[in-house]
């Protein structure tokens, strides 16, 4: 019986490529293709599968888009069988933490070739965790071990607070002015949870956030 696989990305020419990487595999058959978390979830209604290779990031509009990490923990609770591949650009250790934490089977560095990604939706097919090469990598360096990873770096809730407000847009003097802080003291704050989370700068703290569905 043949892998029944369906893709999901925003970008078509990465559709493309998946899609040409498993036409002349025999085992395997894509039975449907979606280009947002919203399609994705009304595909995944109608079209039995066994394997879930999807994009990390597929933003849409509306507080109650899910992608990120609501997507992957959303498709595991409503299909607790299904196995997830997922594909990200992320390279932050707590993301990828998360991802795998959330549910993800295996993940993948959108860097890497095509050929890695056969071998992930085939390690999936049989209950196997693959991870890539840049993904073990990443992990190694941070000292993580991949294998049965941990839920990752817990905030305080005013860290939560603080990161949640300035991914929204906020700068620093306005976020001490809105919570009545002092602007040493919110300016800590964010520089722990940045600690805490092993990022080292502004857009990989607003990546941290989006993943986490905190913007």
């Amino acid at each position: 019986m043949k892998l029944r696989i369906v893709l999901a990305d925003d970008h078509p020419f990465v559709l493309l490529g998946m899609r040409a990487t498993f036409s002349a595999d025999k085992s395997v058959e894509v039975v449907g293709e979606a280009v947002s978390a919203a399609t994705l979830l009304k595909l995944l209604v109608t079209t039995p599968c066994d394997v879930l290779v999807t994009d990390f990031a597929m933003p849409e509009q509306g507080l109650q888009a899910e992608d990120g990490l609501r997507l992957i923990k959303r498709v595991r609770r409503d299909w607790p069988d299904l196995r997830i591949v997922v594909l990200t650009s992320m390279s932050n250790v707590a993301i990828l933490r998360s991802i795998l934490s959330a549910g993800a089977m295996s993940l993948l560095n959108k860097v890497e070739p095509m050929e890695e990604l056969a071998a992930a939706v085939r390690a999936a097919g049989v209950g196997r965790r693959y991870l890539s090469t840049s993904i073990v990598a990443a992990l190694a360096v941070a000292g993580a071990e991949h294998e049965g990873l941990g839920e990752g770096p817990h905030l305080s809730p005013r860290e939560i607070e603080v990161v949640r407000m300035f991914a929204s847009g906020l700068s620093i003097t306005e976020i001490a002015r809105s919570l009545e802080r002092d602007v040493r003291t919110i300016s800590r704050q964010k520089r722990d949870a940045m600690g805490k989370l092993g990022v080292h700068n502004d857009p990989c703290l607003f990546a941290f956030a989006r993943a986490h569905g905190l913007t």
